[in-house]
């Protein structure tokens, strides 16, 4: 029986953990896709903010020689010398609009050979028949520009190009000219390869006809499943996307997922053995109560080393006039997760608070590596954001039991009262400025689940006699014998008289304990009070 309730928890366990692995992974590849194709939208969207101005810069100069065809014709070349990004330009009029060159399309094309940096062709032929021409007839209808579906120009700048139209109107406020610049494509081939995130991962831009005009990245194989994210590139009509396949978002997850059933298969055999011995050793009364004593004094030693490991002197700075300081915690068991820290570097004080999951002998343990990785990196850099990401890279490389830890580090500038922080996943602090409320506290994820994460930092500004009470949710979670909670307003009552840091966690605890009466303790309570005194 003990067996069969021990598998189905590690399975349900396993599930979790894969299932939240998942969720997170998920969430940051669509963070990381969002900020990818928004960036491969903002190269594209200079490129044609460029060409589109190229154009109606010169809208004007064109409206005042539609009569003169000579000096019409300089200016596709004056679009195209003077705008790095256009490949070719044209001013096109409209069949018959001068009656002396019925047919009107003076057409100038880059060209790095030619000593004046262009060539100078006529679209006015029989066989291209500019008319025709979507970049000439739309914009027609559109009146306030066009970009036409990429199309190789053969006749015109023969490569494959989008062309922005333009209609030139005439005094009468009629349309008589067109005048376009073309955009070369080729230069597409870095933003999309830039998309490229994950090793299989498929990007492409495709035309609003649905053409694939660039694509990067190895075909799926059959039935394979993916993610896809996509964003629409305005004015264009281009869609931008980016196709990752299963197989590099849950890389990461398959691996820890069979490391974790082979540890709970292990676990399992390793339980089936202890219960063996466990039998044979309750035959032997004497053993085992020799045996029970001795795992007792070694939990008490683990609990006095726990204990060792965080500053127990209250109130902790006696003779500091800005600051009246507390700390305390009250394991659930002999031994327990919770823990805390703190130290003065620098005219700045460093406090963190913190909560491993789960509890008893592997709790304390994280706990003793988390406290040690705070004093050691904290002793050397000061903002709270860079201490905990580095925090979390070490615990998340080294957790092989995976736990986590949720956690909130602050640093409070005892000169000025300007406090920077972060949070890790914990209970946001209650701040004492005049009412009671939650301090603002981004919620993050705790430390020890995602390698890499980005955590966010944070600041407020103290003022003489503000306060901040620092607590982990073995308050507010105490549970009486009727399995009713301490509560968030009840943590909040206890704080409204005014104490001393040491007998506000004397009055807290003494109203937890109260609340909870005969019930055992559930949760290590842990707790930190800060009265800044200016």
């Amino acid at each position: 029986m003990v067996v069969f309730v021990a598998a189905a928890t590690l399975a349900l366990t396993t599930f979790l953990q894969l299932f939240y692995s998942h969720k997170a992974i998920r969430e940051e590849a669509s963070l990381r896709a969002e900020s990818e194709l928004n960036e491969a939208r903002k190269e594209i969207m200079d490129i044609v903010d460029q060409t589109e101005a190229a154009v109606r810069n010169s809208i004007w100069i064109s409206q005042l020689c539609l009569n003169k065809p000579d000096t019409l014709a300089r200016i596709p070349i004056r679009v195209v010398l003077d705008n790095p990004v256009v490949t070719g330009s044209t001013i096109a009029l409209l069949p018959g609009y001068n009656k002396r060159v019925p047919l009107f399309a003076p057409y100038a094309v880059r060209d790095s050979a030619a000593e004046q940096g262009f060539r100078m062709l006529s679209l006015a032929t029989e066989s291209y028949n500019y008319p025709a021409h979507e970049w000439f007839t739309a914009p027609q209808e559109d009146q306030n520009g066009y970009w036409s579906e990429p199309y190789f120009d053969e006749g015109g700048g023969e490569l494959l190009m989008t062309t922005f139209s333009l209609p030139v109107k005439d005094a009468d406020g009629q349309v008589a000219a067109i005048l376009t610049a073309d955009l070369s494509l080729d230069w597409l081939g870095s933003v999309v390869g830039d998309m490229r995130f994950y090793p299989h991962a498929i990007s492409t831009i495709v035309s609003r006809a649905g053409n694939t005009l660039l694509s990067e990245g190895d075909a799926l194989a059959a039935k394979e499943k993916y993610q896809t994210y996509a964003s629409g590139v305005a004015r264009t009509g281009w869609t931008l996307s980016i196709v990752v396949p299963e197989r590099d978002l849950m890389a990461s997850v398959h691996k820890v997922g069979l490391a974790m059933v082979g540890l709970s298969i292990l676990g399992l055999v390793m339980l089936v053995i202890i219960l063996q011995i466990v039998t044979r050793n309750i035959l032997e009364n004497q053993k085992n109560a020799e045996q029970k004593e001795r795992m007792l004094s070694e939990l008490r030693i683990g609990h006095d080393i726990q204990m060792s490991m965080v500053p127990q002197t209250t109130p902790a700075f006696p003779d500091r006039k800005n600051l009246d300081f507390a700390a305390a915690m009250f394991p659930a068991k002999e031994v327990g997760g919770d823990l805390y820290d703190y130290f003065i570097r620098d005219e700045k004080l460093f406090f963190c608070i913190g909560d491993v999951s789960g509890k008893g002998v592997p709790a304390s343990l994280v706990m003793t590596v988390t406290c040690t990785l705070f004093r050691a990196i904290s002793s050397h850099h000061g903002s709270p954001a860079r201490i905990v990401t580095s925090m979390n890279n070490f615990l998340t490389r080294n957790n092989s039991n995976n736990m986590f830890v949720t956690f909130f580090l602050g640093v409070l500038d005892l000169a000025s009262g300007h406090m920077s922080y972060c949070n890790a996943g914990h209970n946001p602090p209650i701040l004492l400025s005049g009412d009671i409320r939650p301090l603002n506290a981004l919620p993050n994820l705790p430390l020890g689940i995602l390698s890499g994460n980005e955590f966010k930092e944070q600041e407020v500004t103290l003022h003489p006699d503000d306060a901040i009470f620092l607590f982990t949710d073995g308050v507010t979670e105490a549970e009486n014998a009727a399995a009713e909670q301490f509560g968030d307003e009840r943590m909040k009552q206890v704080l409204h008289q005014r104490r001393s840091a040491t007998d506000h966690l004397k009055a807290m605890q003494a109203a937890v304990k109260a609340f909870v009466g005969k019930a055992p303790q559930s949760d290590d309570l842990t707790m930190l009070f800060i009265h800044y005194l200016g």
